[in-house]
C-alpha cells in the first residue's frame, strides 16, 4: 500500500512537470508563430498582423498551466499556516510547502498575465499598431518551467506535511489512551 501510494505521488509530480513543460514549450512556439507575420517597427511603436496561430498556442498554453496549477493545489492539499508564531513552530516540510505555495501562485499570476496579453495581442481581425508585446509569450512559457518546479515542491512537501501531522497525531492520541 505504501509503494503504490509513493508511485501515485510520482506520477503526480510527472503529471505537474508535463503539463508545465508542454504549456512551456506552447508559448515558446506562439512566441516564434507571432514572430513570423508581417511587421513594421518605429522604436516602441510597432504595426503588424495578428497570427492566428500564436493565439491559440498562447490560449492552449494557459489552459495547460492552469490544470497543472490545480492539479498541484488539489492533490497536494490544504497547508494552513494562520500566523506568523504557527509558521515558526511549523516543521521544515509544512514551511516549504507555504513558500512554495507562495511562490507558484505569484509565478502563475504573472506567467499567465504574460500569456494571456501575449495571445490576446494576437487575436484581433485587423492589423493592429501600439506599443510592441514582444517576448511576452516566450517569457510566460520559461515561467511555466519555474512554476513546475515550485509545484511539484509544494505537492510534495504538503503530502509530507500531511504524513508527518497524522503520525503526531496518532501517537499523541496513543499516549493519551496508555496514560
Amino acid at each position: 500500500m505504501v509503494n503504490m501510494a509513493r508511485n501515485y505521488g510520482f506520477l503526480v509530480c510527472m503529471l505537474i512537470m508535463a503539463l508545465d513543460i508542454t504549456a512551456g514549450v506552447l508559448g515558446i512556439e506562439a512566441e516564434i508563430a507571432e514572430n513570423k507575420v508581417e511587421h513594421l517597427r518605429m522604436w516602441i511603436f510597432e504595426c503588424r498582423d495578428p497570427s492566428l496561430q500564436a493565439y491559440k498556442l498562447g490560449l492552449a498554453a494557459s489552459v495547460l498551466l492552469g490544470l497543472a496549477h490545480v492539479v498541484g493545489n488539489l492533490l497536494g492539499g490544504c497547508v494552513c499556516v494562520w500566523t506568523e508564531e504557527d509558521l515558526d513552530k511549523a516543521s521544515a516540510n509544512k514551511q516549504l510547502a507555504v513558500c512554495s505555495l507562495i511562490f507558484s501562485w505569484i509565478i502563475l499570476a504573472v506567467g499567465f498575465t504574460m500569456l494571456i496579453i501575449g495571445a490576446l495581442s494576437n487575436s484581433k481581425s485587423r492589423k493592429s499598431c501600439g506599443i510592441s508585446h514582444h517576448r511576452l509569450l516566450s517569457v510566460g512559457g520559461i515561467l511555466y518551467f519555474i512554476h513546475g518546479l515550485f509545484t511539484v515542491a509544494y505537492y510534495v512537501s504538503a503530502t509530507a506535511a500531511a504524513r508527518e501531522d497524522r503520525s503526531n497525531r496518532s501517537q499523541a492520541a496513543a499516549a493519551t489512551s496508555v496514560a
